[in-house]
């Protein structure tokens, strides 16, 4: 079954020479590659040598990029990306004792962008607006309150009246999420080409990205979060070692 036929569930985006660049760097430790080993990657996906160094001079003018001695790496401003990325992958969880974090709006006369921005800072902190300027979660996550955040946004915890899980239902599409996590496990598996699964596999972080993180309690059953995880920590290993040739990246 190709992409097309999986519309409702799976979206998988053409990877430019851009976009595998930056997918394979994000997903190194320390996020930086040898030329000679980005040209080996991106050989399964049709990209020559020199639309991959046309790409790598643009990236590394627009500051996506640094490089020294033939070696690139991310620029500073996509070390967050980085960052939120592993924590989508191995997201760092505690004990819930079923309180609830609160994020209240408080700043008013923002313009769009302003509020668009806000917005996109709370999401990722994986937060979900209840009502305008009420975000809410459970208190389960250990992750960085970003710095600037305190300004415009009180935090309190609390203990909602209503059923947790009913809450968390309201709060986010568990059922359509837990839908497209498994129809992308299978697509996945019924990849066999390098760039076909590593298309595949930019997806399934992407959707990462979107997973709550909620605890067990609050999970509709078989809640398929742990293992897209392992697909995808087991997948991008076995496709680093055939991409780059060798283990250890």
């Amino acid at each position: 079954m190709n992409a097309s036929e999986e519309p409702a569930a799976v979206e998988l985006r053409p990877l430019s020479a851009r976009s595998v660049v930056l997918s394979l760097l994000l997903g190194a430790h320390p996020p930086e590659l040898p030329v000679r080993d980005l040209l080996r990657a991106v050989e399964p996906f049709g990209i020559g040598g020199s639309t991959l160094r046309a790409a790598l001079s643009r990236m590394v003018a627009a500051g996506d990029l640094r490089r020294a001695d033939g070696v690139y790496g991310i620029g500073d401003r996509l070390l967050e990306r980085q960052r939120r990325q592993d924590a989508a992958v191995h997201p760092r969880t505690r004990d819930w004792t079923g309180e609830w974090e609160m994020a209240v709006v408080t700043a008013t006369g923002r313009g769009p962008a302003e509020r668009a921005g806000l917005r996109t800072g709370l999401t990722a902190l994986r937060l979900a607006e209840l009502r305008e300027g009420v975000w809410l979660r459970p208190a389960n996550l250990r992750r960085p309150w970003p710095d600037g955040l305190d300004d415009v946004v009180r935090r309190f915890t609390a203990r909602p009246d209503e059923p947790g899980e009913d809450l968390a239902a309201r709060l986010w599409p568990l059922d359509a999420w837990a839908a497209t996590a498994r129809a992308l496990l299978a697509h996945a598996a019924r990849a066999d080409r390098p760039a076909d699964r590593f298309t595949a596999l930019a997806a399934v972080v992407r959707h990462l990205l979107a997973d709550p993180v909620l605890p067990a309690p609050l999970l509709p059953a078989r809640w398929p979060g742990p293992e897209l995880r392992a697909a995808y920590a087991a997948y991008r290993r076995e496709l680093t070692e055939e991409m780059l040739g060798h283990a250890g990246r």
